[in-house]
């Protein structure tokens, strides 16, 4: 199992990693924990004797490509997306890209770079303000700021900016934040739409509303119409399939008038047992152990040609 690294999501990284090593069967599992951060070494070494990787690793070197491909090399299956997906799902810019090249709606969004001159009143008309300014890349919306006004465009940008060289400026939605789960390799099963609601302090689903304890409320199924689940489950698995995903991920959405926009798509979900896709499982009927089971056996069904994952 991989968890730890070295990006600014490690911490979350390492809790949910202590929490899928408890939940896995020990009597059906023979776990070796490897931290990217100090055991890559490690990790080649033991690879002939590893018959699979848990890869419990967000944001870059470890949701986006990176950590996949050395396995690959070592010829090691791992549960979820390949490099390809992996890469394209942390890319923001690409992702909104492709999702409304498959017809999923998204905000309005300009994408800058760091150094680029910007007009933050232009950006009254397209996206218009209030902004959401985030990183291109990364997770957990580190780095990710409201803009209200064009005074508060530089310091959001510039907090973007500790992220990498590009941000993405988009319309800063109201509504009723979703999530989809997928789950599955070709045959894809679509699991129950969850709600979240932050506390009213939070001005959107941030770093410390995700984590910390109390602090949101996830409800599975969602409190919505057939229709409007239906359609979120549709959107969640074109994502999946728009950025060449695998074996599982998680699309945040968000109600707004009755449209539902796509934010992001997750190829990694958070792996507690009271994180928002082992929720959706859970509804579904498939407990957090043996949620972790199915992943594995995912990751096995394509070990005899897994040069072949998107």
């Amino acid at each position: 199992m991989l968890s730890g690294g070295i990006s600014s999501e490690r911490e979350v990284s390492v809790q949910s990693g202590n929490q899928v090593y408890e939940a896995l069967d020990k009597a059906r599992y023979d776990i070796t924990r490897y931290d990217p951060a100090t055991d890559l070494g490690k990790l080649v070494a033991d690879a002939s004797g590893i018959d699979v990787a848990f890869i419990v690793l967000h944001g870059p070197y470890g949701e986006d490509g990176t950590v996949q491909g050395l396995l690959e090399l070592l010829h090691i299956p791992y549960q979820g997306s390949g490099v390809l997906g992996s890469a394209l799902a942390m890319d923001k810019w690409v992702s909104k890209r492709l999702y409304k090249e498959a017809g999923i709606p998204v905000p309005p969004f300009e994408v800058l770079m760091r150094g680029e001159t910007c007009d933050a009143k232009s950006l009254a008309e397209k996206p218009g303000y209030p902004l959401i300014v985030k990183p291109r890349h990364g997770g957990s919306s580190i780095g990710t700021t409201v803009v209200l006004t064009p005074e508060e465009l530089p310091g959001a940008l510039d907090t973007a900016f500790e992220y990498g060289s590009h941000a993405i400026v988009e319309a800063y939605l109201e509504g009723l934040e979703i999530t989809g789960g997928v789950l599955g390799n070709s045959d894809l099963q679509l699991l129950p739409i969850v709600e979240i609601i932050p506390e009213s302090g939070y001005e959107f689903f941030d770093y410390e509303a995700k984590y910390k304890e109390g602090a949101t409320r996830e409800i599975c199924p969602a409190r919505i119409s057939k229709a409007l689940s239906d359609r979120a489950q549709s959107y969640a698995a074109t994502a999946h399939k728009a950025l060449c995903c695998h074996g599982y991920s998680r699309t945040d959405m968000i109600i707004n008038d009755d449209t539902i926009y796509v934010f992001e798509t997750n190829t990694i979900p958070g792996m507690t047992p009271v994180s928002l896709f082992p929720l959706a499982a859970k509804t579904a009927g498939i407990s957090f152990s043996r949620l972790l089971d199915r992943l594995i056996e995912l990751a096995l069904e394509d070990s005899n040609d897994h040069s072949n994952k998107p």
